[in-house]
């Protein structure tokens, strides 16, 4: 028998006692109303986020006229919540549940628990196989699936809060509540056969769709109920459209809801600033106050039509360091925009600190070229300390235009968890986006946030194994969803440039790989139509150069004796004073760029010892790594940029005083600075280049420069080389495993060998990459040289591919193998955590807030002991942005032996949770504040946090 067969036919209205929404309301909230509620909102989604081809694709698929399809979407849209007809979901509110739980028809197992959206999942099948929908494997319509309709409706909705639940068997399909007895049977079973029903009628859903959904459609069906049920679940939204007391559930009572329901709905989708943004801008000259240098010039003239004759697709842009790619970028980010009819686009950097500097950017570009809705979100885990995406609330007015529908400030709506990607708009970092391509819960959210959106990723060189894995599979699908995609690289190997372009050529159905040599400087384009990819565009530069690469073997005594103390001459202390002389003495300025946060904070004593005339006037030398407070790396990043960035426009450049900057690889990505010369520790050849990058990088003219480094077009980079010291070749054991072994020997061969040549930037750049990873590169080396290399070459490519099969093992499958089976968007491998998935591989790292221990036994965040440290669940917004200002990435290793504590409030906060305290004690006279970690001892000061 099943549960239709055992099902009472006395009850023929939907139930108005049986609730969907309590929680801040007046009254409970019956179900009915919410799923006619979510239906109407989902419709005017379905009108205005997505463009006519993509309806037309689900119309196609599904076997249905644009009308009929725009219905039948409605309908399963509001059938999300279905699952709450069960005692398992009512029982949650006690005094509600009495109400029908005593009476025959409610029959239930007390204590029967079962989530509403696994409800959902696991009622539909029966229901829509009942209502005619097909629930056997048949055959794809135009590109869609052949998975067993009614059973994939109920899977793909059941996953409506972020997973999806596997695969039902026929058995369970048929008798579903005999297996979770927290389903209901009985009047249950009714309730819920005659909610699906009135809502079919209201919504006019009576076609019956030929098949399923491809996979990418799934995730953006999947993407647009989130989104309705999310706007239809606000509590103004709910009390503004709620009818008289006393719903009885009749047909004339439905189809008034549901009348106001989609009265409202555009009002509700409008506030939330979920629209479609415009590339309305088509010249370069519109979109920036300068012409095109000759890398932008040749995109102007050639990617448009190579996008008329092969339709939206994947760019690849390689080029130096300060060559214009981001401008090159947006303008390229426009033509692919119109072409494909997106909404909005995705900017995604490697850090926290790139993605701030890149937000002020793409904020005037979308104010000079967009129009329509332009909301832009910054996406990353301190987005909201951001002043210039945050202001202060009492300021927020002042933030936006006058149209408060096309502002490019975000509104508060998206602003909300996990709400950002939703926006037309985000920049932020590229993990964010990466974890959708990972099992986690609402991954599907982060995969249509990019639907319909240009997907733009700079520093494409800049993630190792891991990440280029997953990079591979998000293109992959962003290839099955014919998302355009414009890809940024200073360095890129021929390898790497092809994995990246055929990975969107296979997601967007083309197999066959195709052979990829990258032009540097230069573009190559890819059609997700034709699937053809451009002949490689080599392009000129504004500033060719030759790198003055001068490498200076050096013992490594970076921790050794007094700062500015007696050194010896072969040392590195020693050759960092030497290069500096000639800042001290003639003006301008300097980078020394450390390997690790603790070499750069003893560097950066060593200096101001050294040099004390310098280290006394403001701004002469300047530390800037990781490990300082938010607050603090925040303003220190910005006065750099106001002290080395680019001469402001119009002014007349005169030589600077004499600057230092010492840094960690901090600086290599995306912060525009400027310096006279570059001094290195060894590091791989592509984090050098970038490196050389910031030397003598915007003209200023012979006016500009100190006479000793005059040529702009040869910038000095010293490399500071272990490897090639008296003593033999080292690796300092300080640096751990932040770079391979193996390439920084090949890095310090190859610099050797082309000793006293310089690095012609960029006509050797692309030749000296592909060197440094060519397998022959050890065949000519002396045999002992050649042994060892061979062998940590070995150690680089195991670890590579241990890297790459544990990204490969633990990353959802691409859209081509997952079609219809939508539990495997969520199904992990046994023993792989949350944790695991959602930091880089081998990213050792915890947070922490340095707080200090107070006389009277109170702990403070300030040493003065004026602001208390908020320990309760539910501190407020300037309580958490105090805390949050505070917080330093340590390495994990010191979080381990004890000593960090964790509030016990904290653990209810999303913000707090992971974020450990470290109690700080006043040492002796002199010696700053300080904690013990086990057996570490752990202080704050103008360095930053360290180890002493």
């Amino acid at each position: 028998m099943t549960d239709s067969q055992d099902a009472s036919q006395a009850v023929v209205l939907s139930d108005g006692r049986l609730w969907g929404k309590e929680h801040g309301l007046v009254e409970p909230y019956p179900v009915m109303c919410h799923l006619l509620d979510v239906a109407a909102t989902f419709g005017v989604l379905w009108d205005e986020l997505l463009e006519g081809r993509v309806r037309e694709r689900f119309a196609g698929q599904l076997g249905l006229s644009g009308r009929e399809c725009r219905a039948v979407l409605s309908f399963w849209a509001g059938l999300h919540d279905l699952g709450k007809i069960s005692p398992a979901f009512q029982a949650q509110v006690p005094a509600l549940f009495e109400v029908v739980g005593g009476q025959p028809e409610y029959a239930h197992v007390a204590g029967a628990r079962m989530r509403h959206e696994m409800a959902t999942h696991w009622s539909l099948g029966s229901l829509l196989e009942e209502a005619g929908y097909p629930n056997r494997l048949g055959a794809a319509q135009r590109g869609g699936s052949g998975a067993a309709l009614a059973h994939w409706v109920g899977q793909l909705l059941g996953g409506h809060h972020g997973l999806f639940g596997r695969k039902l068997t026929t058995s369970e399909m048929r008798t579903p509540a005999s297996y979770e007895p927290g389903l209901g049977a009985g009047g249950w079973h009714v309730q819920r056969r005659c909610h699906l029903e009135e809502l079919r009628r209201v919504t006019g859903a009576a076609s019956v769709p030929a098949g399923a959904l491809s996979a990418d459609l799934a995730v953006v069906l999947t993407g647009l109920v989130v989104c309705a049920d999310w706007l239809a679940s606000d509590t103004a939204a709910i009390e503004s459209v709620r009818g008289t007391p006393g719903w009885q559930g009749t047909a004339a009572e439905v189809d008034a809801h549901f009348a106001r329901a989609v009265a409202a709905a555009p009002a509700l989708v409008g506030a939330a600033r979920l629209g479609r943004a415009e590339f309305a801008e088509s010249s370069f000259g519109g979109m920036f106050p300068f012409a095109p240098n000759p890398l932008q010039a040749d995109l102007v003239a050639q990617l448009p039509g190579l996008v008329q004759a092969h339709g939206p697709g994947v760019l690849l842009v390689t080029a130096p360091t300060g060559d214009g790619k981001t401008e090159a970028a947006l303008f390229a980010s426009s033509v692919l925009g119109r072409a494909a009819g997106a909404r909005g686009m995705f900017v995604a950097l490697p850090t926290m600190a790139t993605a701030d500097a890149m937000y002020g950017r793409v904020r005037a570009f979308a104010e000079s070229a967009l129009t329509g809705q332009r909301a832009l979100t910054l996406l990353h885990s301190m987005a909201w300390l951001n002043s210039a995406y945050t202001p202060p609330s009492d300021d927020r007015t002042a933030q936006l235009s006058s149209d408060t529908a096309t502002s490019v400030a975000a509104g508060d709506w998206v602003r909300g968890n996990r709400r950002g990607f939703l926006a037309p708009l985000s920049v932020g970092t590229v993990d964010q986006v990466l974890a959708g391509v990972l099992p986690l819960r609402y991954n599907t959210l982060r995969l249509f946030g990019l639907h319909e959106k240009v997907f733009v990723v700079d520093e494409a060189h800049a993630y190792g194994p891991w990440m280029h894995k997953l990079l591979l599979v998000l293109l992959e699908w962003l290839g099955a969803m014919r998302a355009p995609v414009v890809l940024l690289s200073a360095t890129l190997t021929g390898q790497a440039a092809a994995s990246l372009l055929n990975a969107y050529r296979r997601g967007a159905g083309f197999t066959e790989a195709a052979q990829v040599e990258p032009a540097y400087p230069g573009w190559v384009y890819a059609g997700a139509v034709t699937g053809e990819v451009s002949a490689p565009r080599s392009t000129a530069t504004g500033r060719p150069r030759t790198l003055d690469v001068v490498v200076r073997p050096v013992a490594w005594d970076v921790r050794e004796g007094e700062a500015g103390g007696p050194a010896p001459a072969d040392g590195r202390r020693a050759a960092v004073r030497a290069e500096l002389r000639q800042v001290v003495e003639g003006g301008g300025t300097a980078l020394v760029c450390c390997t690790t946060v603790a070499e750069a904070q003893a560097t950066f004593r060593d200096i101001r010892a050294a040099f004390p005339e310098l280290a006394g006037r403001p701004g002469g030398v300047r530390l800037l790594h990781s490990r300082f407070p938010a607050r603090v790396r925040q303003e220190i990043a910005a006065e750099c940029e106001r002290a080395y960035g680019k001469p402001e426009a119009g002014a007349e450049p005169s030589v600077r005083e004499a600057s230092v900057l010492v840094a960690t690889q901090v600086v290599e990505q995306s912060l525009d600075l400027d310096f006279e010369v570059v001094i290195s520790d060894l590091a791989p050849l592509a984090q050098l280049l970038q490196r050389a990058g910031r030397c003598r990088r915007h003209q200023r003219g012979g006016a500009g420069r100190p006479a000793w480094a005059a040529a702009e077009d040869a910038p000095r980079v010293v490399v500071l080389d272990p490897f090639l010291a008296p003593e033999g070749r080292m690796r300092p054991r300080s640096w751990g495993s932040v770079y391979d072994t193996s390439l920084l020997l090949r890095t310090s061969l190859l610099l050797r060998e082309r000793a006293g040549e310089g690095i012609a930037v960029p006509g050797g750049v692309q030749e000296l990459v592909d060197a440094v990873y060519a397998p022959d590169f050890v065949d000519d080396l002396e045999a002992g040289v050649g042994r060892e290399l061979r062998d940590l070459d070995l150690e680089r490519l195991a670890s590579q591919a241990a890297e790459t099969s544990l990204a490969d093992m633990v990353a959802i499958d691409g859209p081509g193998d997952v079609q219809g089976h939508l539990h495997l968007l969520s199904r992990r491998v046994e023993g792989v955590d949350e944790e695991l998935l959602t930091t880089r591989l081998g990213a050792d790292t915890g947070r922490v807030v340095c707080v200090y221990a107070q006389p009277d036994g109170a702990w403070t965040l300030d040493e003065s002991g004026e602001v208390g440290l908020p320990e309760g669940p539910r501190p407020s917004r300037r309580e958490l942005a105090e805390v949050m200002a505070r917080v330093v990435p340590v390495p994990g290793r010191w979080l381990r032996d004890g000593g960090v504590e964790h509030p016990p409030g904290w653990r209810k906060q999303p913000l707090l949770r992971d974020v450990g305290v470290l109690v700080l004690t006043p040492g002796e006279e002199g010696e700053g504040w300080r904690c013990g970690l086990g057996e570490r001892t752990i202080a704050l000061s103008e360095v930053g946090v360290e180890e002493l």
